[in-house]
């Protein structure tokens, strides 16, 4: 009896753990395949853009990591006490915090990149190119900050298979939008910056759907 029990317990973890786990995985790609298009621009002041552009964002997101976590754990907490009101406001107060600070970085983008480089070192080229990065990617506040709260949400509720398909959607919507606008519409750093942001909406929206079929 011992065993079955804790066979079961095992692979409850396994099915909640392994797709956390391919989720965290493909986080980074969403990076790497920003700097492998623009490596084939001819220019190193691409790469150095993309590069700059990116440390910054992780920087900012990384501070509002606690809507994730934070909401993972309140919801797991409502998930095992069966008050299903509770759940449903955690993701409701979860969402519309990440979409208030979301306007805030979107009202106060400028003073943050003059602050941010007044820090970064970078040639004259670098520097207009990562603000054309940065000014498009901004954008993509709401959904990366609204994402935080439903994939901290689906956690908790035990479910982080939904998590994973919104990754892996990211990313291929990602590779798409950027080669073709990159490439087809020859709009460089621009077209990088513009498929990442159309793959953040693109998992914004494949969140609140999949929400909606849960």
């Amino acid at each position: 009896m011992i065993d079955k029990k804790q066979t079961s317990e095992n692979r409850r973890i396994l099915q909640i753990a392994i797709p956390s786990i391919i989720s965290n995985i493909t986080v980074p790609l969403l990076g790497l395949i920003d700097v492998t298009i623009v490596g084939h621009l001819g220019s190193p002041a691409y790469i150095g853009a993309i590069a700059v552009g990116g440390m910054l964002f992780n920087i900012i997101y990384w501070i509002f990591g606690f809507l994730r976590m934070g909401t993972s754990g309140m919801t797991s907490q409502a998930y095992g006490q069966h008050d299903l009101n509770e759940i449903t406001r955690l993701l409701l107060r979860s969402v519309g915090v990440g979409l208030f600070i979301a306007v805030c970085l979107l009202v106060l983008q400028y003073p943050i990149l003059k602050l941010a480089f007044t820090f970064i070192q970078t040639t004259p080229e670098v520097e207009q190119l990562a603000t054309t990065y940065f000014y498009i990617c901004i954008w993509g506040a709401p959904a990366i900050l609204g994402l935080y709260g439903f994939a901290g949400w689906f956690i908790g509720m035990q479910n982080s298979r939904f998590p994973m398909y919104i990754a892996i959607t990211q990313n291929i919507v990602n590779i798409a939008a950027s080669l073709c606008l990159v490439y087809l519409l020859d709009m460089k750093v621009a077209g990088v910056a513009t498929g990442t942001l159309i793959a953040q909406y693109a998992g914004f929206i494949m969140a609140i759907l999949l929400y909606l079929h849960y």
